[in-house]
Formats: structure tokens, C-alpha cells, sequence
């Protein structure tokens, strides 16, 4: 079955180890159902970079998105949209354990002048990419955690994304992008600021 010695510093964490070790026996057994060996040369660390990957890509199972947006600044009398584009992501889809990826676009009206850090925004998107994902779900959880921290008068959120499950299997469309969209607050009831907001996001 290979070698399971996890390569790790003696000071990670001993549930950390442990995960690793059970998903790298994981791995082991998936190459040996598809009818390779996993101790050949070439797959033979291919287990143990599996399991770190993993650990990587799935941190945020275990991180609070809203934690990134604890520090949050008066700026009296700001009353306009805030607006971050292109925001790069990388996440798994929880169907296939397929990467997606693409750009989230933020938009919120500050309520009595509480903003945050640009980058904390940025944050937010890391951390809710971080674990299984659906796209709509994603693009939830980054209006959630902001609205939850900055309780703004309108948010907005864009997601465009193209899907790893719909390029390399079933209909193979490669290029083809999803696109989701949440609203909360002001932008889901005035259609006029919905549609100036909407524009600044697609750009």
C-alpha cells in the first residue's frame, strides 16, 4: 500500500497528522481500484502530496469567514457604494471534487459609515473558498459574513466561474462560464440602484 510516513515537523498538530495519514490511505486505495501501483516511482509521494493539498484546499472547513471582517472603521458622512472587482478564487466543487474558478465582484452601501479593510473583503472570498463548494453557495456565504459584520444598507455580490466537472467530463463545454448573483437589503428593493450597481460590477 506504500509509504504512509507523513513527512511532517514534529511540532503540527497531532489531529492534523492523523487526518493526513487517513487521507493519504485514501488516495492510496483509489490508485489501487483504478489498477495502478502506488509504490511505482512516480506515484509513490503522490498520496502524500494528495493529502497536503487537501489540507490546503480545504482549510476553510475550519475558519470563520466573518473573523476577517472584525475590524471595522467609522468614516462619518461615507455614504456611497463600495465596489471591489476581480477578486481571483479557486475552489472544489463538492459534487466531484473538481476545481472551479474565477472572480468575485463585491458591492456594498455603507450604514453609518462602517467600512472595513479592501483586503479584508479578499479574505472573506479565501476563506469560503476554502472547503466543498457550490457556487451558489459561495456567493451566500461572502453576502452573509458582510452583512452580518458591516450590516450595510445593500450588498451585492457577483460570481462568474467556469467548472472543472463541466470542461474535463460529461458535456466537456470548455470556456463555459457560470454566473451568480446575490442581493440583500436596498439592492433587492430599488430597481434604479440595483441597476447602477449591477453595471459597476460587470464592468
Amino acid at each position: 500500500m506504500g509509504d504512509f510516513s507523513t513527512g511532517v515537523n514534529s511540532h503540527e498538530d497531532e489531529d492534523l497528522l492523523k487526518q493526513r495519514e487517513t487521507i493519504m490511505r485514501a488516495v492510496s486505495d483509489i490508485l489501487v481500484a483504478l489498477g495502478e501501483d502506488p509504490a511505482r516511482e512516480g506515484l509513490r509521494d503522490t498520496p502524500k502530496r494528495v493529502a497536503r493539498m487537501y489540507q490546503d484546499v480545504f482549510s476553510g472547513l475550519h475558519e470563520d469567514p466573518r473573523e476577517h471582517l472584525q475590524t471595522v472603521f467609522q468614516e462619518d458622512g461615507h455614504s456611497e457604494v463600495v465596489v471591489v472587482r476581480d477578486i481571483i478564487f479557486h475552489t472544489m466543487c463538492e459534487h466531484h471534487l473538481l476545481p472551479f474558478f474565477g472572480k468575485v465582484h463585491v458591492a456594498y452601501l455603507p450604514d453609518g459609515g462602517r467600512l472595513t479593510g479592501l483586503s479584508k473583503l479578499a479574505r472573506v472570498v479565501s476563506a469560503v473558498s476554502r472547503r466543498p463548494q457550490l457556487q451558489e453557495r459561495l456567493t451566500a456565504q461572502i453576502a452573509d459574513a458582510i452583512e452580518d459584520r458591516l450590516k450595510p444598507k445593500g450588498i451585492m455580490v457577483m460570481v462568474e466561474a467556469e467548472h472543472m466537472c463541466m470542461a474535463m467530463r460529461g458535456i466537456k463545454a470548455h470556456g463555459a462560464k457560470t454566473v451568480t448573483l446575490v442581493t440583500r437589503g436596498l439592492y433587492e428593493t430599488d430597481a434604479e440602484q440595483r441597476a447602477e450597481v449591477l453595471s459597476l460590477l460587470k464592468g
